[in-house]
């Protein structure tokens, strides 16, 4: 954290820094336990789209490299590891995945807070469903415990993340 601005709560690890590496191999992993568990549970998988949370946490925390790069990596590590997601939504997921790092990582910089996680969501909903035409509207109420799981369970988990301030 940088003295003259205290809003700023994190740096981005370089290319060539291990912390880059390390910490997307925690959120594919996360992205990898998180649905796991989920889909033991009847009907949450489909509501809960685990498979993207972690996505939103390294693309806001890490930023944008670490973002892509858990986007790419987690689909394909569940899908080796589980079967799930089916190949043939694999880009779809990938797709949808870039492009939540992509929001998530221009908030790099800024605090997590409420507010500024519900548009980052809300936008990456919008974005993914406008596709959807008509049905849109159907798979958004589908979706809003995923959201909700995202914008709360993302902001409690960056918080957590956050450098601890000294006195």
């Amino acid at each position: 954290m940088t003295a003259s601005n205290p809003a700023v709560v994190h740096e981005t690890p370089s290319l060539g820094d291990a912390r880059l590496y390390l910490a997307t191999a925690a959120m594919v992993l996360g992205n990898v336990l998180l649905p796991y568990a989920v889909h033991g549970i009847p009907g949450a998988g489909r509501a809960l789209l685990p498979i993207l949370f972690f996505t939103l946490v390294a693309g806001w925390r890490y930023g944008l490299t670490a973002g892509l790069l858990t986007a790419v990596l987690s689909p394909l590590a569940n899908h080796l590891l589980t079967g799930m997601p089916p190949a043939a939504m694999l880009q779809t997921l990938i797709l949808q995945g870039a492009l939540l790092g992509v929001l998530a990582a221009a908030t790099r910089g800024r605090r997590a807070t409420l507010p500024l996680l519900a548009l980052v969501v809300l936008a990456h909903q919008a974005l993914t469903l406008a596709p959807s035409g008509a049905a849109a509207f159907g798979l958004f109420r589908l979706h809003a415990p995923a959201i909700l799981l995202q914008i709360l369970g993302g902001w409690a988990l960056l918080r957590a993340l956050e450098p601890r301030r000294e006195a």
